[in-house]
Parts: C-alpha cells; structure tokens; sequence
C-alpha cells in the first residue's frame, strides 16, 4: 500500500527529530533478514535505547538533509535500516554489530558520527566507545589515582619509621 503525503511527511518530521536527538547513525543492508530476526533485532534496540528504523532512501534523505548526519546521503542505496544512538555514541553500533555477527546475510552499510561519514570497518571503533557510566567510572579513577597514591604514600611515611625504630631498638637489645 503506497504511503500518502501526510504519512511521508510524519515519517520524515520522526525521522528529523530522531537525528536531531542521536550522537551516532548506523546504516545496514537487512535482506534476507526474516521477520523473527528482525523483531528480535528491534527489541534488542528498544532495550538499548537505540532508534531503529526501516525508512525508503528518498524519504531518509530528506530527513537527515539539515541534520550532522547529511553525510549519510552517499550511502543510501538499495534496503536501508536506520540505527540512531540515543544515550551513547557506541550503542546502535553495538547492537548492529552484535546481530551482524550472527546473520551473515546481515551488513552495515555505513556509520556516522560527529558530522564524519565513516567505513563500515569502522563499526568496531564505534562499538568499543564506553558507555556513559563507563566513561564516568574511568573520568573518577583517573581523579582518584593521584589522591589514592598520596594517602599511601603518607601513611607509608609513619610506618617506616617506627619498623626503623623497632630494628634499632632489636639491634640494641641483641647487644
């Protein structure tokens, strides 16, 4: 059934707002995808916060045409699904990259971030990006480190000195 004006421009208006709102995009081929797989796929999405979407080429185009993600446009041929991150940069591509992995009929097209059309090679630099809780926990460790390494090193300083008390005063027993 052929999609009215008003659909395709609903479809293009949530496609805009999705694009407005992502920090990365994620393109893949899905032929050949079943429709099981392909429900497992969109779960797996919702549960990551990850927008995931079938649009037609033509009317993906129009929606990322003023967005970062415009550089996605070259890409656009044959079945596209859509992959937008919500919470972290690295989140569509690790739910892409996880379902490529076990559907070989399954193929990332292309990914974007920060305005930058990248390579689907690319997909595991993308998906290796901490999360935010991850990011936060590496920022406080590096906080730490230097104030951690401090406390010990002053408490070292008293228990140095009195082990250096306690051998003078064996020594001196001895004799």
């Amino acid at each position: 059934m052929p999609l009215g004006l008003e659909d395709k421009k609903r479809i293009v208006a949530e496609v805009n707002a999705a694009a407005g709102d992502a920090m990365s995009a994620v393109l893949a081929d899905y032929r050949g995808v079943t429709v099981e797989e392909m429900t497992a796929l969109r779960r797996n999405a919702r549960e990551n916060r990850v927008y995931l979407r079938v649009v037609r080429n033509s009317l993906l185009k129009r929606a990322v045409e003023d967005t970062e993600f415009a550089c996605i446009q070259e890409a656009l041929t044959g079945p596209t699904i859509l992959a937008f991150s919500q919470e972290d940069p690295g989140s569509a591509a690790r739910v892409l990259k996880d379902f490529a992995g076990d559907h070989d009929n399954f193929e990332i097209k292309a990914l974007s971030i920060g305005g930058r059309l990248l390579a689907p090679g690319d997909i595991d630099v993308l998906a290796r990006m901490p999360t935010l809780d991850q990011a936060r926990s590496m920022l406080m460790s590096v906080m730490l480190a230097p104030v951690t390494r401090l406390a010990r090193t002053a408490r070292e300083v008293p228990g140095r000195l009195a082990r250096t008390l306690a051998a003078v005063r064996d020594r001196k027993q001895a004799a």
